[in-house]
C-alpha cells in the first residue's frame, strides 16, 4: 500500500501517546482520519491537531473492551468516509502488577487489561477486515503489542500482549492465503515516551478501584518508580509512528522500536526456544532495580 493519500485511517488509544503520534503521522501523509479513545477532552485536542495539520476527521468516544462500541466505531467510519484502508488497533492499558510475581497481580487486574489490550484488538479485527475484504481495496492492520509480546512475563500485560503479537501473526497469515489486498503489522515497541503507566485514570469501577502503590511491597514500589524513569528517557512516539507508515507501505509484518537491551533479550529468548534450553534470566534492566 504505497500510496496513503487521501485513504481512510483509524485508530484507537489516538489521544495521546503512540496512538496521537500515528494520528498526526497520517495526516501528515495526506489520510483522513477517525480518532477513537475513551478520553472526550484528549480525544477533542487530538481531533484540534490533526485538522490543524490539514487532514479531514472526526472522532468517537469508544472503549474499546466493548464489543459493541467496537463495532459502532466501524459503522461510524464506513457511514462517514464510504470506506476504511487502515486500522491501528493501539488502545492499550497497563497497571503497577506489570512488575508482580506470577502469583502477585489481582484477578480484577487480569480481566481489566486482558478485556482492553487483547479482546479491544479482537474486536478490532472482527469489526473491520471483514468489510475491508468486502471493498476489495487495498488496506492493512497494525495492531499493537509491545516488545512484551514478544517476551515473556507472568502478568496481565505480558500475556495480554503475546495474544496480540499471536492473532496478528495468525490474521497475516490467513490474509495471505486468501490473496487479500489487506495486510497486516503486528508493532512492538520498547521504552516509549508515554504516560501508559498512568492508565489506570480511565480504568471501569467493575474492573475494581485502581491500584494503591503505597499497599504494594516495596520493592514493586521501587520497580514503578524507575520504570516511569525509563519511559520518560524512551523513544518519542513520534519515531513509532514513522516506523509504522514506513511498515505499511513496505508491507513490514515486525515493527519493533526498541532499545537494544530489549532487541537483545528478544533474540536471547529465540534462542532458548531453537536450542531447547531453559529460559534465560535476563541481566538487570539498566537504571532498574532488581527484584
Amino acid at each position: 500500500m504505497q500510496d496513503l493519500k487521501g485513504r481512510v485511517a483509524v485508530v484507537t488509544g489516538a489521544a495521546s501517546g503512540i496512538g496521537l503520534a500515528m494520528a498526526r503521522q497520517f495526516a501528515t501523509d495526506g489520510m483522513k482520519l477517525v480518532l477513537a479513545d475513551i478520553e472526550d477532552e484528549r480525544l477533542a485536542q487530538a481531533l484540534e491537531q490533526v485538522r490543524a495539520l490539514g487532514a479531514e476527521a472526526i472522532t468517537q468516544r469508544v472503549d474499546v473492551g466493548s464489543e459493541d462500541q467496537v463495532n459502532a466505531l466501524a459503522d461510524a467510519a464506513f457511514g462517514h468516509f464510504g470506506a476504511v484502508h487502515v486500522v491501528c488497533n493501539n488502545a492499550g492499558v497497563a497497571a503497577p502488577s506489570l512488575m508482580t510475581n506470577a502469583w502477585q497481580a489481582p484477578i480484577s487486574d487480569w480481566h481489566w487489561m486482558l478485556s482492553v489490550n487483547l479482546m479491544g484488538v479482537l474486536y478490532g479485527v472482527r469489526a473491520f477486515v471483514p468489510r475491508m475484504l468486502a471493498a476489495g481495496d487495498e488496506g492493512h492492520i497494525v495492531n499493537t503489542a509491545s516488545v512484551a509480546g514478544l517476551l515473556t512475563g507472568a502478568n496481565p500485560y505480558h500475556v495480554s500482549k503475546q495474544g496480540v503479537t499471536c492473532i496478528t501473526e495468525g490474521l497475516y497469515r490467513d490474509l495471505k492465503r486468501a490473496g487479500a489486498k489487506v495486510s497486516a503489522s503486528v508493532l512492538c515497541p520498547g521504552w516509549i515516551r508515554t504516560d501508559i503507566m498512568k492508565g489506570e485514570r480511565n480504568r471501569p469501577a467493575e474492573f475494581g478501584p485502581a491500584t494503591d502503590l503505597s499497599q504494594m511491597p516495596e520493592t514493586v514500589q521501587r520497580m514503578v518508580g524507575a520504570f516511569d524513569e525509563t519511559l520518560e528517557a524512551g523513544y518519542d512516539p513520534s519515531q513509532v509512528a514513522s516506523d509504522v507508515a514506513a511498515a505499511i507501505r513496505a508491507d513490514r509484518f515486525y515493527v519493533v522500536p526498541a532499545q537494544e537491551y530489549l532487541q537483545g533479550l528478544i533474540r536471547t529468548r529465540m534462542q532458548d526456544i531453537i536450542e531447547q534450553r531453559n529460559p534465560t534470566l535476563p541481566p538487570p534492566r539498566p537504571g532498574m532495580p532488581a527484584r
